[in-house]
């Protein structure tokens, strides 16, 4: 993993606490929320002010996410909202704090510059005993405050300063103004600058957790169902529309088209299909290589290409469906009918222009590891997993594409793989909108 913690794509844009002033911070807060502290004079956090140095410090990743559900939170800087989330068992938690911050940045700013802000993602599942828990799971709230107590402080000056203007013997109660003057020592002037952040509470009926072996929660859809990458037999009995676990690809298949949670690539409005199509295809090429014991160290695009000229009798099958739909994308071709059972189908797909749209980019990456690029886009924590098991030669060659294709542009390449334009054509009932990408997807 050196490799990529080196390359900048493992534990990059991590916030850096280097300064006294801001360790001290940092271990009021983690005293606060967990009854513990830091000896590091050095060491980086994520978005929720997760270190893996102190998680290994203290002997325990889940110092600040206990039992994996309510994630609590430590703010040392506003600039945090750009750190990733480390370890993140569901897929909503990065979003939420973001959204958090962003929201109320400019009071996060200020309440920073003088304490840390310590908080928690709070609903009302403690523990994920069973399954069935997974569906009590339906809104989070975001719950904050300095370790000092300043928004609390804050909230009961406010409340003395409305007792004071509204009753008509205040001016000399005497104790209430000495308690106002104490409580304004600490927050400051509430009337010209309030002290105050948003509460905040998000809906969540669709989401993925690291629970029960990888889960896909999809609630608020026409068709509901869960689909797991674990066991679906312990999952059964859920009160939900379908479960499906990945060897289930028709009716994943039939679940996304029929909630029209995706789009075929080669149709997408925006995209440069072909080039997209060709680029899986080399990915597909280096799988084959590294199956074959096939030394990729060093090679370039044009490499991998030559290599699949010479061996393409030996290349498997998703890499002639892929070049199917590359010919019909170019005008070389037909109209390929793909099942959703061949092996490049969920590679020539990509999550429709919807709210799920992240969750759905997640799914089909799992469904479809051979794209490494999506993969370590919209699913790290798998791309760190099956990069574990891959062959030298395959590190080395993903290590170089995303460092050299991918890390220059970030924004540019998520945006050419999954923005989203209007189509140019008048909405109707259209032949892909009703039978699918390739055709009518096939049962079971």
């Amino acid at each position: 993993m050196n490799r990529l913690i080196q390359s900048g794509l493992m534990f990059g844009n991590l916030i850096r606490v280097d300064s006294p002033a801001l360790i001290d911070r940092y271990n009021r807060a983690l005293q606060h929320l967990t009854g513990q502290q830091t000896a590091l004079t050095e060491f980086h956090i994520d978005i929720s002010g997760f270190s893996p140095e102190i998680g290994d410090e203290l002997g325990d990743p889940l110092y600040l996410n206990h039992h994996g559900v309510n994630r609590q939170f430590i703010l040392l800087t506003t600039e945090q909202k750009t750190a990733p989330l480390l370890d993140a068992t569901f897929s909503t938690s990065r979003t939420i704090l973001r959204q958090f911050i962003e929201t109320n940045e400019a009071q996060l700013f200020a309440l920073t510059a003088r304490d840390a802000v310590a908080g928690e993602l709070v609903n009302s599942v403690f523990s994920l005993t069973t399954p069935a828990r997974l569906l009590d799971i339906r809104k989070i709230t975001v719950e904050a405050d300095t370790t000092g107590g300043t928004l609390r402080q804050a909230r009961e000056l406010a409340e003395m300063v409305d007792e004071f203007k509204t009753r008509e013997d205040a001016w000399f109660d005497d104790p209430l103004i000495a308690r106002m003057i104490g409580a304004a020592r600490n927050t400051g002037d509430i009337l010209r600058n309030p002290v105050l952040l948003e509460t905040m509470s998000f809906e969540t009926q669709n989401f993925w957790t690291s629970h029960f072996g990888g889960c896909y929660l999809f609630r608020a859809v026409d068709r509901p169902a869960l689909i797991t990458a674990g066991d679906k037999t312990a999952l059964r009995d859920l009160p939900i529309g379908a479960v499906f676990d990945l060897s289930d690809r028709s009716r994943i298949a039939r679940f996304l088209e029929s909630n029209r949670l995706v789009e075929p690539i080669v149709t997408a409005p925006g995209l440069d299909a072909a080039a997209i199509l060709r680029q899986k295809m080399d990915f597909v090429v280096v799988d084959a290589a590294q199956d074959a014991g096939i030394d990729l160290t060093g090679a370039t695009r044009r490499d991998i290409r030559h290599l699949a000229r010479r061996h393409a009798g030996q290349l498997p099958e998703a890499y002639h469906g892929l070049g199917r739909l590359v010919h019909w994308a170019e005008g070389a071709g037909d109209w390929p009918r793909i099942t959703s059972e061949h092996p490049s189908y969920f590679l020539s797909l990509r999550a429709a222009d919807t709210p799920d749209r992240d969750l759905v980019n997640m799914l089909l990456a799992e469904l479809a590891p051979r794209d490494i690029r999506q993969l370590f886009i919209c699913h790290k924590q798998l791309f760190y997993q099956l990069y574990r098991a891959w062959s030298e030669t395959k590190r080395s060659y993903v290590v170089d594409f995303l460092t050299r294709e991918y890390q220059v542009d970030k924004a540019g390449a998520r945006a050419a793989l999954f923005g989203h334009e209007p189509p140019m054509q008048e909405p109707g009932d259209d032949l892909i909108a009703r039978v699918g990408p390739w055709g009518a997807v096939k049962g079971r």
